[in-house]
């Protein structure tokens, strides 16, 4: 009782911090990028093992700058987060920018819901937010629950805020196939990592053998969505734009795996562009092909 009292009083605390104007949040971001890389160390041995795996190309000293620019990253990326309880329309739509969000009513208007594929890439939560204004279909957020149930339906409050319905990632075939005779718009993260036991297939991503969802693909085949990839970018700090990228628009016809393939290697490819704003500190590289077989 006493841990979720804590618990409580955390989330009004950081209630109150999200009515403080980007600006201000922004200087509290400088102070936490230096609690969390040089008192804290946070994950930076994760981190580094990361992205010496990924980049074994680069020197020592470029790897070190892309670690430095994702912490002070992950700072603005923190309070951006708190911002999302209070963030107002206006702002979501000032701040985010879909550039081409005319093919969402394409495909509509060929009568093709529509899966979008993010990763933890740039502030993926808040484009997510803004895609409610994108269209007025039922639009559905996939979400891997927290094992605390309190901040669990914290961010569940937050997804929801403007219309979003957020929807647990072991319920997504079942309320896509519910909805099928609807155009709808689910977002699912691609580059979540399975639990062991339901690992079938291993991608080449970031130069390594990756275990990975194929979630996605069984989704889309299974009512014939088309696929897209949010390509997310940074204009600056607390502003961003994203640009759907069509993957395939008759996943039916796709071969095993093909979709897979494709949402993974564009994930890798933005990934390589601008380094600093995929969420490093994940524990991504939790099991090997040859983990299989033991």
């Amino acid at each position: 009782m006493v841990k979720k009292g804590l618990l409580r009083l955390g989330i009004v605390f950081l209630y109150l911090i999200s009515l403080l104007p980007f600006w201000f949040l922004y200087l509290i971001s400088d102070v936490l990028f230096v609690v969390i890389f040089y008192i804290v160390h946070y994950r930076r041995n994760v981190v580094q093992q990361n992205l010496a795996n990924a980049f074994p190309e680069k020197s020592a000293k470029e790897r070190q700058d892309i670690e430095r620019k994702y912490y002070r990253y992950l700072a603005d990326l923190i309070v951006e987060t708190v911002k999302m309880i209070t963030v107002s329309e206006k702002q979501i739509q000032k701040r985010v920018i879909a550039t081409n969000a005319e093919l969402v009513h394409e495909y509509f208007a060929k009568g093709k819901s529509i899966i979008a594929v993010a990763g933890h890439y740039c502030n993926w939560e808040m484009a997510a937010l803004n895609f409610n204004f994108v269209t007025d279909k039922r639009f559905m957020i996939v979400y891997k629950p927290l094992s605390n149930a309190i901040f669990d339906q914290f961010f569940i409050q937050i997804r929801s805020r403007f219309g979003g319905q957020p929807v647990a990632m072991k319920q997504t075939l079942r309320k896509m196939v519910e909805y099928r005779k609807e155009l709808t718009v689910s977002v699912l993260v691609g580059d979540q990592t399975p639990v062991m036991h339901e690992v079938t297939y291993f991608a080449k991503f970031l130069n390594q053998p990756t275990a990975v969802f194929l979630g996605i693909e069984k989704i889309a085949k299974t009512i014939d969505a088309a696929v897209v990839f949010y390509d997310m970018k940074r204009v600056k700090r607390g502003y961003y734009t994203y640009t759907l990228v069509p993957l395939t628009e008759n996943p039916k016809q796709t071969a095993e795996h093909e979709i897979t393939d494709m949402h993974v290697q564009y994930l890798d490819g933005m990934i390589r562009k601008e380094p600093q704003y995929w969420l490093w500190s994940h524990r991504r590289w939790k099991f090997r092909p040859e983990d299989l077989h033991r």
